[in-house]
């Protein structure tokens, strides 16, 4: 017990100096307020770390990076002794870079917080299995998008989905944002706006294309819309408005970028999805006359644009397949009970 306590502590203590969730490379416009943070728990809002206003490049107190349309760029972030979550990129021209919906209109990609990293540690389960801290640098790639003008422009970073708030198990963070203004020059130019890609596989998915998550997978779910704290002196936790929420880890992809929260608890019980996009069934079916019932005899399935794997191919059912009544296929996974998914027409 005193172990456990004095772990929380350290936790603590540690989440405190070093911050949470905060853009590495390229360089983030930062701020004073939250010392160079930006979450929407303690009051920052976002878009950006800070306003463009207050960015470095309209003060003049910083130079800025330059780049080409069709370049690869790696974005990096520190874990900051946090684990889960998704990483959202999107860029905007500097001029629009206060503008919330502008970043939602031009995403250039998701990709999981622990893309590669991890914590130090891989066998503490104090928090839940490898989830304990570590500060590795976690990285990705993306592609500067080739519709993008000559001129300033403005990247944006947002995690969310992120786990155990000051050593407390099972509780999600708030949203954290961060932006590093860049001069694009030259490259390959198009008029047509490139769609978001997903990226998936993280320390504890590493094979699989979905991320851990705390909370909601959703952007702007743990945002605490207009929402403040109200600090305390000697009170560290009245400095933020979390924990968003309280429960187990999830599995899935961002809502915003299949149209559905595809999350499944990390437990081997059986449970049940609401899959919004249609359901992709590849394989053959005999339509029993005599019965209400479908049986198929499928080789892939595909929900919200990913396939999933390791499939029966003689265990899956079509039940009450009349129009509007849901579709109700029963998914027996290799090694796994069995779990029912839901679709409706």
């Amino acid at each position: 017990m005193l172990l456990n306590f004095l772990l929380l502590i350290t936790f603590a203590l540690l989440s405190s100096v070093y911050g949470h969730g905060q853009l590495l490379l390229p360089t983030p416009r930062g701020n004073k307020e939250w010392y160079g943070t930006c979450a929407a728990g303690a009051g920052c809002k976002g878009p950006c770390d800070s306003s463009k206003a207050n960015s470095p490049y309209s003060t003049g107190f910083a130079s800025i990076s330059s780049v080409q349309r069709g370049q690869n760029l790696t974005v990096k972030w520190n874990r900051l002794n946090h684990p889960g979550g998704f990483i959202r990129i999107a860029m905007t021209s500097f001029e629009n870079s206060d503008d919330w919906n502008s970043f939602n209109n031009n995403v250039v990609k998701y990709t999981c917080y622990e893309t590669n990293c991890g914590p130090a540690d891989p066998n503490d389960n104090t928090f839940g299995p490898l989830a304990g801290p570590g500060n590795e640098v976690c990285s990705t790639t993306i592609t500067i998008p080739e519709n993008l003008q000559d001129g300033v422009n403005t990247l944006q970073w947002m995690w969310y989905g992120g786990g155990i708030y000051y050593g407390e198990t099972d509780t999600s963070f708030g949203e954290y944002y961060g932006c590093s203004d860049m001069q694009v020059t030259g490259g390959p130019k198009s008029e047509t706006k490139q769609e978001p890609t997903f990226q998936g596989g993280d320390v504890m998915y590493p094979n699989e294309n979905v991320c851990r998550f705390w909370g909601s997978s959703k952007v702007g779910d743990c945002s605490f819309p207009n929402q403040y704290p109200t600090p305390k002196d000697g009170d560290l936790l009245s400095q933020s408005l979390e924990p968003c929420t309280r429960g187990p880890p999830l599995k899935g992809t961002p809502a915003d970028f299949t149209g559905l929260q595809s999350a499944v608890p990390q437990s081997n019980d059986t449970n049940r999805l609401e899959i919004v996009p249609e359901v992709s069934l590849q394989g053959t079916e005999s339509v029993n006359n005599d019965s209400s019932s479908n049986s198929t005899d499928i080789d892939t399935v595909s929900i919200g644009g990913f396939d999933i794997a390791e499939i029966d191919t003689s265990s899956i059912q079509i039940f009450s397949a009349d129009t509007p009544t849901p579709i109700e296929f029963l998914v027996n996974t290799v090694g796994q009970p069995a779990k029912d998914v839901q679709r409706q027409l």
